[in-house]
């Protein structure tokens, strides 16, 4: 599924792109990610390391040759009896050997059902760590731009503040000049410096978050920004497309990653079943082996009366075989069945995480498509709500001039446009957070979708 309800967004965004300084935007700060975030290559390193358990499991069904070696030296002396003519005799026997020995053996395997089901599942858990690490870019694209609108945010934030500050600061002197010549009360005044220093302390915790801000932003792209793009005022709103959330859901139960890992889950502990039961079942091999034995050493008698004898014991053999072994398990001690059992409970448990993790998308699916439609009427009645203030903030100022209105009143309307402005300014990031989202939970979330976005960020502001 594509995401075409954005198409006529971004040739309005095209069409509003300013030439100003260079700004980092929202794929840079994607591309620069992919190259620093510590999690995605994690993740990478994560799948590498998976993808080696195909050729391990592979490898125990080709031949496997080894090859065997040893020396002995041997001396040995005791005292032997023996009879003779003369009748029973005695004699202190000496003897002294060398051994080397080697084989060579090459095994085959015939059957083994373990090994195949091993395959299988090998096949199932490298399959699994790309879908995981495809979930792992999503989540990537997520978080970098979550970042990058947080920046966004803290400075819009800022802006305000710094202005209503600004304001403030201009409403306190006159407020000052004004009592000076006796037009106020000294309430009036006190009113105002309280709000003087409310606002600049507003000022100090905006740039406190606005830092921060900007540190989340580099723990992943591993940059520091200085400018960045944002939207305008006059960004599109675009509803999803197909609309409602079945269409969206579908497409969410046949491609979301989580998903498809958890499928996949279910079918790595099928396999594991197949492997525990496998001990119960006969393996066949082909073994072909041959060894070489050489003996060589003297052997020595020694007779008080008779004096000493020795004779050479030497000894060479050479042994080849090719034998079918088969191997009968019978009795474990219980572990196969354990195993088996303890297989089975797993591949339970993989069936009730694949259920709820089904359950999670169908409900995180629709969740983050009434997000996109509810943001789109939050992001028009909050700009509403900016001019609102803006025209209630001037025809409070007009009646305090004309001494209708206290300076209280024009405080709290100055407070409520800053609130707007704020809470507007937030709610577009959301409605393209959301946005993201609802690709993510529908597995179509990719580098397109960046494009596609930032090709939305037409403003550059500096962040400070």
């Amino acid at each position: 599924m594509t995401c075409i309800w954005l198409r006529a967004a971004i040739v309005a965004g095209l069409g509003l792109t300013g030439a100003g300084a260079h700004a980092t935007d929202l794929a840079e700060a994607y591309h620069r990610a992919q190259r620093s975030d510590p999690q995605l290559r994690e993740a990478d390193a994560t799948r590498l390391a998976i993808r080696e358990a195909r050729p391990q499991a592979f490898a125990a069904l080709l031949p496997q040759l080894q090859a065997t070696g040893g020396y002995t030296h041997d001396t040995a002396t005791g005292l032997s009896n023996f009879f003779t003519s003369g009748g029973l005799a005695s004699a202190n026997v000496e003897s002294t050997s060398n051994t080397k020995q080697w084989a060579l053996q090459l095994r085959q395997t015939v059957f083994h059902w373990e090994q195949f089901a091993a395959i299988r599942q090998a096949n199932a858990q490298v399959a699994q760590a790309e879908v995981d690490y495809n979930a792992a870019r999503q989540s990537l694209i997520v978080r970098t731009a979550a970042a990058y609108f947080g920046v966004l945010a803290a400075q819009d934030t800022l802006e305000a503040a710094q202005a209503a500050h600004e304001a403030i600061s201009h409403q306190l002197e006159q407020a000052e000049k004004r009592f000076e010549v006796g037009l106020i009360a000294i309430t009036d005044v006190e009113e105002a410096r309280a709000a003087n220093d409310q606002s600049a302390a507003t000022v100090i915790a905006s740039k406190r978050t606005l830092a921060t801000a900007r540190d989340q932003l580099r723990e992943v792209t591993g940059d520091s920004v200085e400018m960045l793009s944002r939207p305008s005022d006059s960004m599109p709103l675009v509803a999803p497309e197909p609309v409602g959330e079945d269409p969206w859901v579908r497409a969410a139960l046949d491609q979301n990653l989580a998903l498809s890992s958890a499928r996949i889950g279910a079918e790595i502990a099928r396999e594991s079943v197949n492997v525990a039961q496998a001990g119960h079942l006969p393996s066949l091999d082909l073994i072909a082996r041959e060894s070489n034995n050489d003996v060589s050493g003297t052997t020595s008698l020694f007779d008080p009366t008779a004096g000493s004898l020795s004779f050479p014991a030497n000894s060479s053999s050479r042994d080849k075989q090719i034998s079918l072994q088969l191997t009968v398990p019978l009795f474990s001690g219980g572990a196969v069945s354990s195993r088996v059992r303890q297989a089975s409970y797993q591949h339970r448990a993989a069936h009730e995480r694949l259920e709820r993790v089904a359950r999670a998308t169908e409900r995180g699916t629709r969740d983050a498509y009434l997000g996109v439609i509810s943001e789109i009427s939050r992001v028009k009645a909050l700009r509403q709500g900016v001019e609102s203030s803006k025209t209630a903030l001037n025809a409070t100022e007009a009646g305090y001039e004309v001494g209708t209105r206290t300076s209280v009143d024009v405080l709290l309307a100055r407070q409520r446009l800053f609130d707007a402005q704020t809470t507007y300014a937030r709610s577009r990031y959301d409605y393209l957070l959301n946005v993201l989202a609802l690709e993510q939970e529908a597995g179509t979330l990719d580098d397109k979708s960046v494009d596609r976005l930032n090709a939305l960020l037409d403003r550059t502001v500096t962040v400070r």
